[in-house]
């Protein structure tokens, strides 16, 4: 017992001596505290001093029902004290069959077999493999490439960070699994072509996808990796026809058409798939994060009848799984929320709400350094330029100094949680629970107001 460590009661020490955070700068905190948050309770969070701050981020796009819901935190302690663990890897239990049968019954088309993992990168991992191992079992062994989207995020396992549009994050993880390429996003903003012209430009960038998978060989491209509206960059929506012509496309090639849809499932636009938001029916679905709404881990890959039959046949099976994949206390918490979504409407009271929360955020097309506010349902980007007439960008020394420096310190100094991010331009991210209101919307852009007001300054 001579090694025991001490427990200590300054947090912020300990979180620096032993807790190391994930995408974290952790020389940041050398000599600063480390920020604590010990409490949450609706759109609010509260840290260890007491102070209040608006979740403008639902954690990490996941707390879709608000901090503090007492039949969430019930349901995992009901569970855990009938069965806390059984793994799926042949036998079965009733939360995970439940949760299952209720996901097929949300998911569009012939998308009724659901694959349990324990969160989104997960499911992107899951995802690949299938597609690989399917058209093996087909009869088509060379198809195992896959395509995505500039700057799109998909995750940080070895695959799921090659399906990754984003150099940075990959670079020092390289060489990544092969067989990924990229096509361009769906950015109108700094659209090359037809930036006038949303349909034409949507049409225009899904005819980058059958341009990639002509010049790969549509005898080696497995799937299509695309998120309903892209994460990474700031938010951007599907052009009008966009999903229409890539569905096309994947069909005419047979390629397949996985919706990653880790962070807009579970009503963040408003329904419960957010494929049903854009009308298309895709191959798979990945999802994860809002499942729960947070209160336990869990994630999935739903798929499509018709990918899932030849595993299904004989001998046949996915090699592929996870121990805590569909895990019983998860799986609870997971039905009770979805209970708790349809008891109050809430993907309802998103689509009721994203107009006003975008008109709020437009508000700030007043200020010099805001050139776009962009998304849908309650998921927003704000970009920030140093010239609104030439949508000149921040440079790298700038990005440094003023979103870093000043901006993401400043907002949560402020009472904002959110994101202030420069993959691929610098951006504000916005994505509160789904519970926020006219007075939430109006507190986020007050704050923001005033920080960028300040930090136009110092550009």
């Amino acid at each position: 017992m001579g090694n025991a460590i001490a427990v200590s009661t300054d947090h912020s020490n300990a979180a620096y001596d032993h807790l190391w955070m994930h995408f974290t700068r952790m020389g940041s905190y050398a000599h600063a505290r480390v920020p604590t948050i010990v409490r949450g309770e609706g759109t609010s969070i509260y840290d260890d001093r007491g102070k209040r701050y608006l979740d403008g981020l639902a954690g990490l796009f996941v707390v879709q029902a608000g901090h503090g819901r007492a039949e969430l935190a019930d349901a995992a302690a009901r569970q855990a004290r009938e069965l806390a663990f059984f793994p799926i890897w042949s036998y079965a239990h009733p939360r995970a069959i439940e949760l299952a049968e209720r996901l097929a019954g949300h998911a569009p088309g012939d998308l009724n077999k659901v694959f349990f993992t324990t969160g989104g990168g997960e499911a992107v991992e899951t995802a690949w493999k299938l597609a690989k191992q399917y058209f093996k079992l087909v009869g088509k062994p060379g198809k195992h490439k896959v395509i995505s989207r500039a700057v799109a995020y998909h995750g940080t396992p070895q695959g799921a960070l090659a399906i990754t549009g984003l150099p940075a994050l990959k670079a020092p993880f390289e060489p990544l699994v092969p067989g990924a390429h990229k096509v361009a996003n769906t950015n109108i903003y700094r659209a090359p072509v037809h930036g006038d012209d949303p349909e034409a430009f949507g049409r225009w960038a899904a005819d980058q996808i059958e341009q990639q998978i002509q010049f790969e060989g549509p005898d080696s491209v497995a799937a299509v990796f695309l998120e309903p509206v892209q994460n990474a960059g700031g938010c951007f929506p599907p052009p009008p026809g966009y999903f229409r012509r890539v569905r096309e496309i994947c069909d005419e090639y047979d390629v397949l058409l996985v919706s990653d849809e880790v962070i807009c499932a579970f009503g963040r636009l408003g329904t419960i798939f957010a494929c049903d938001k854009f009308g298309y029916v895709p191959d798979m679905i990945t999802c994860a994060k809002g499942m729960t709404s947070g209160y336990s881990p869990i994630g999935a890959c739903v798929v499509s009848d018709r990918l899932a039959e030849p595993f299904y046949q004989g001998s046949n099976s996915f090699l592929h799984g996870y121990t805590f994949g569909g895990h019983p206390v998860s799986a609870a918490v997971a039905l009770a929320n979805l209970d708790l979504f349809e008891r109050e409407g809430l993907p309802q009271h998103v689509l009721d709400q994203e107009g006003a929360f975008l008109e709020t955020l437009r508000r700030l097309h007043d200020l010099p350094i805001v050139g776009d506010v962009r998304g849908n349902g309650f998921f927003y980007g704000i970009e920030l330029v140093k010239d609104k007439t030439t949508k000149e960008s921040f440079d790298a020394e700038e990005c440094e100094r003023i979103l870093y420096g000043y901006v993401s310190r400043e907002l949560f100094e402020n009472g904002l949680y959110c994101r202030a991010d420069d993959r691929g331009d610098p951006v504000i991210q916005l994505a509160p629970p789904l519970i926020a209101d006219q007075s939430t919307f109006d507190e986020m852009e007050q704050i923001i107001r005033g920080v960028l007001t300040e930090a136009w300054t110092k550009l």
